[in-house]
């Protein structure tokens, strides 16, 4: 087209990042349309989405908006924040984040485009970085075993709880103690848990654990208000009476202070948040979760282990993964299904690049201002509230308005519980200039103190604030890791050789079913280290974080359009916690109604593992509903089901489309069903990428849905997380979801508790939704969901013929991906599914999902933003490995002798000096001319997952393990 018959706004460059995003070209889809035998993508809608339920209208948002306009105006968000100077800790504190970390890792799409390490022969970068963050947890915890991460340090504690119930042996009683100095968001989120689990929580102060019959306890180290006690005889009180422990400790604090481990704590959680990680107005940051060895069965969440691989060498896995895929659904206790792996690989080598001297460095430098600080206010007349601290001091009896003002003054924030105490937290950027800003706001400017002056008789007088049974006396961070890479150079270079290891979408395509891996522009991602948003603490002045505000009310608003909902709850950062959270609405919803005894949840057998288990979390009892031969939900065993359970029916739980990567015809009638027998609907937002623009669930029945902003929305995968799972609600449902006890919302009952740490979630990678909304605008969605329909539809139609494509819809497509069934072919040549996953690494591709949602299959999902060139490549590639089958089932090659048995091949198999195999080095690792042209080589041969389980080591292995 000419330039001259171009719009102003085409001019200038509106469209431009629609066609950046977007992968295929107008010439790509006439292409695809031709290969499909349809004349236009309208035409391939309308044969896909049933009629019925379609939006019949452009969405009702603004843009699309080019990038820098975006960015213009995020930007003029962004300011009005004011980044104070705060010392309000409550679990979340400024940090220095290195830039070498920040600039190769955080910044880096080849560790933020990666997916969950399933596929460990080409993720051992970031399963080293996850094993690193582990034996960091270990040593300065002093347990014997811990995860790679969960979401927040609440709902750390609140799994905590759970496992303390299923793991006691001893105490059988309902009831769970807690310090009353815990942080108050982890007990508002730990009440949440407890009412639907049963639990009775005894709040009561420390000392008095003995007096209660309980069957776990949880204690704060330093407390809540800056106390630093000496747990040992309340650990031991607490296991006398058959209880078993849980301390949740600051992981600087544990640098100079005794392990939990060492007092006698079963269970250790945290947030690694301050190594390293910005605050983010709360999140995303990974917490630790570490246990006794004899718990190591039972721990939540994903762990690296260490194991073999065919060849004999070690090599890193995820330990015990199959329950991460099928988890035992409506008999779990936990959800968990996911983790925080870009900010534990974060907190890792932050661990790694200072080492175990640069973090007692840190450590003690806070400790010391600390004590420079409690003995200046000291001499100025006020009172403490403990003879002991590390990083935080508590005040009494102050005129806190009198100081508010100062603080107003000298832009910064100090933590007013409003009945005359004050409580300061330093932290790893706090400096002496800074302690005599805080003793002109505590103490006026005529205070006449010296921090030299202090720090010096400090010195001569010997340490304070820590009481002698709890410095700590044992080593950590030993293992050679942490004390190599500590020069600039020596630490880039590590990074680069991990992240060599693993495959990104900076790649190739990452075809996984379920999982949308597309584009995470580079556009969407500059802001989330912007100081305005990155150095904002959760509980800051709600006047300091007007921006950030404006930007979710925004986004939120987007969201509403897009799904038909009434309003968005932005608390629940992971896809599984919108499960659990959107249930718990719609249980308190019916608990207000005099429903209570509403409790049975159907779930269509085709469901993910964590449908039943969100249930189960919330006292609901799980009937399935069956599947018809087409992967359908049997619409007659659910009528009969909804009649059977009428008088307690809660809800049902649908994925649309279906996991089986269909739209089901009789989803609204579906919808009906339930709602003509007084339940509620919750549609799972896991497949919304296939929705977005062309039919919107609260339309067509939801009552709720929770949305998947790293997958639909682009918040990216980062290895394993962060996540993001907010929830859209119908009006009745608005005023149950969860509220927030230290930042209440509007809207929102007051009772209605917390299930994260922080009340709007991982705020700081918000603005990656927000961003990509805004550029794209109505058409630019619309247009990314058509192409994502139409990617999968082709390759589901080059397959065919190759690959049985299992399940298509009424009139033969599939919806955004498809399911390829290789049991014919396993029963045929023996060759499995996990065989063409690991020979598809030799072709420069990760694997689809596999064996999900059925057994024996491949779930390809395509995305929008890949190339007609990308998808064509990896057609070629499957279509070329069925070849390989074929020659294995015509006897050309012996099942126990063939590439995709070896695969994947890495370059220590063709450095054998005798080659013994019945086929040439070149077909082994090089089948294809692009991998010919740039190889991505897997790092270690196939893994021995048997092996890894049954001999499980999740700490960092010996470097004589690696010499020999």
């Amino acid at each position: 087209m000419a330039h001259e018959t171009l719009t102003l706004a085409q001019l200038a460059g509106h469209d431009d990042f629609i066609s950046r995003h977007n992968g295929p070209t107008d010439a790509n889809v006439a292409r695809m349309l031709a290969t499909l035998g349809e004349e236009s993508i309208a035409q391939l809608v309308d044969r896909t989405v049933p009629a019925a339920i379609r939006l019949g209208r452009e969405l009702d948002l603004e843009g699309p908006r080019t990038e820098s306009e975006a960015l213009d105006y995020l930007k003029r968000l962004a300011r009005q924040n004011k980044v104070f100077k705060t010392y309000i800790g409550q679990g979340y504190h400024n940090t220095h984040l290195p830039a070498v970390i920040q600039r190769n890792v955080l910044e880096n799409p080849g560790w933020y485009t990666a997916y969950t390490p399933y596929q460990p022969e080409i993720a051992q970068g970031r399963l080293e970085g996850l094993l690193n963050f582990q034996q960091a947890v270990m040593d300065l915890t002093g347990m014997e075993l811990a995860n790679a991460s969960l979401l927040d340090e609440a709902t750390a504690a609140a799994e905590a709880m759970a496992l303390c119930q299923r793991g006691n042996k001893k105490n059988k009683s309902t009831r769970f103690f807690i310090s009353d100095d815990v942080l108050p968001q982890t007990l508002d989120v730990m009440r949440t848990r407890a009412d639907y689990f049963g639990f009775e929580l005894i709040v009561d102060a420390a000392e008095n654990v003995g007096e209660h019959d309980i069957f776990g306890a949880l204690f704060q180290y330093p407390g809540n208000t800056g106390e630093v006690r000496d747990l040992a005889p309340l650990l031991e009180a607490a296991r006398e009476r058959g209880a078993m422990t849980v301390v949740a400790a600051d992981l600087l604090s544990l640098v100079v202070l005794k392990s939990p481990g060492s007092l006698g704590a079963d269970i250790v959680v945290g947030t690694s948040q301050r190594f390293g990680v910005p605050m983010g107005f709360g999140g995303p940051h990974a917490a630790f979760f570490a246990t006794t060895d004899k718990l190591k069965r039972s721990i939540p969440g994903r762990i690296i282990g260490v194991s073999k691989d065919s060849r004999g060498n070690p090599a890193l896995r995820m330990a015990m993964q199959t329950r991460e895929q099928h988890i035992r659904r409506e008999k779990a206790t936990s959800n968990i299904c996911t983790a925080q792996a870009l900010l534990a690989n974060i907190a890792g080598f932050y661990a790694v690049y200072h080492g175990a001297e640069g973090l007692k460095r840190i450590a003690t430098r806070v400790q010391r201002l600390t004590s420079i600080l409690a003995e200046g206010v000291m001499r100025g007349g006020l009172n403490l509230q403990h003879s002991s601290w590390f990083d935080a001091i508590t005040i009494t009896g102050i005129d806190e308005g009198k100081i508010l003002g100062r603080e107003l003054t000298h832009e910064i924030n100090l933590r007013h519980h409003g009945d005359g105490r004050v409580t300061i937290n330093l932290d790893e950027t706090t400096t002496a200039a800074d302690v005599g800003v805080l003793f002109d706001v505590l103490l006026g400017e005529e205070h006449g103190l010296s921090v030299a002056g202090l720090d010096q008789e400090l010195l001569a007088s010997g340490t304070r604030g820590i009481p002698a049974a709890c410095h700590r006396d044992s080593d950590f961070l030993t293992h050679p890791t942490f004390s190599r890479y500590h020069s600039e150079t020596e630490m880039l270079r590590y990074l680069k050789r991990l992240e060599n290891k693993d495959l990104s979408l900076t790649h190739a395509m990452i075809p996984l079913g379920s999982c949308t891996m597309k584009l995470n522009a580079t556009t969407e991602m500059i802001p989330i280290t912007w100081p305005e948003f990155a150095n904002i603490h959760p509980f800051a002045p709600s006047d300091q974080v007007v921006g950030y505000r404006q930007m979710i009310d925004e986004l939120s608003a987007f969201l509403v359009e897009i799904t038909g909902y009434d309003a968005i709850s932005m608390q629940p950062n992971s896809g599984a916690q919108g499960e659990y959270a959107g249930l718990v609405a719609i249980r308190r919803y019916q608990a207000s109604v005099g429903e209570s005894e509403r409790d049975i949840c159907l779930i269509p057998s085709s469901a993910h593992g964590t449908n039943p288990a969100s249930a189960a979390m919330a006292a609901m009892k799980v009937v399935v509903v069956e599947c018809d031969a087409s992967g359908n939900i049997d619409i007659d065993d659910l009528r009969a089901k909804a009649e059977q359970h009428s008088d307690k029916l809660s809800a049902i739980m649908i994925t649309y489309p279906s996991t089986h990567g269909v739209f089901e015809e009789t989803v609204r009638e579906a919808c009906q069903v339930v709602h003509d027998h007084g339940g509620q609907v919750y549609i799972d937002g896991a497949n919304m990428n296939a929705q977005v623009g062309i039919c919107r669930p609260g339309d067509f029945g939801g009552d709720v849905s929770h949305l998947n902003l790293h997958k639909t929305f682009c918040i990216p995968h980062g290895g394993g997380g962060p996540g993001m799972g907010p929830i859209g609600v119908k009006s009745h449902l608005a005023p149950f979801v969860s509220n927030h006890v230290v930042t209440p919302l509007q809207g929102v009952k007051p009772e209605c508790t917390a299930v994260s740490a922080a009340a709007f979630g991982s705020a700081a990678i918000l603005p990656i939704s927000w961003a990509y909304i805004k550029m794209m605008g109505a058409r630019g969605l619309r247009e990314a969901t058509e192409l994502a329909i139409l990617n999968a539809n082709y390759i589901a139609t080059r397959l065919d013929g190759h690959y049985p494509v299992l399940y298509r819809g009424k009139n033969g497509t599939v919806a955004h991906e498809c399911i390829i069934d290789i049991r014919p072919l396993k029963a045929a040549s023996g060759i499995s599914e996990e065989d063409i996953a690991k020979r598809l690494i030799d072709y420069g591709f990760h694997a689809p999902t596999m064996s999900f949602p059925v057994a024996g299959t491949l779930m390809v999902e395509p995305t929008e933003s890949e190339s007609l060139y990308e998808i064509d490549r990896f057609c070629d590639a499957m279509i070329a490995i069925r070849a390989e089958i074929t020659r294995v089932e015509q006897g050309e090659w012996t099942l126990e002798d063939n590439p995709l048995i070896h695969a994947p091949h890495t370059q220590a198999d063709l450095m054998d000096a005798d080659w013994n195999r019945g086929y040439s080095r070149e077909i082994g690792a090089f089948p294809s001319e692009h991998v010919k042209a740039a190889k991505q080589w897997p790092a270690v041969n196939r893994v021995d997952n048997v092996h890894g389980d049954r001999q499980l080591i999740c700490s960092c292995p010996s470097i004589d393990l690696y010499r020999d």
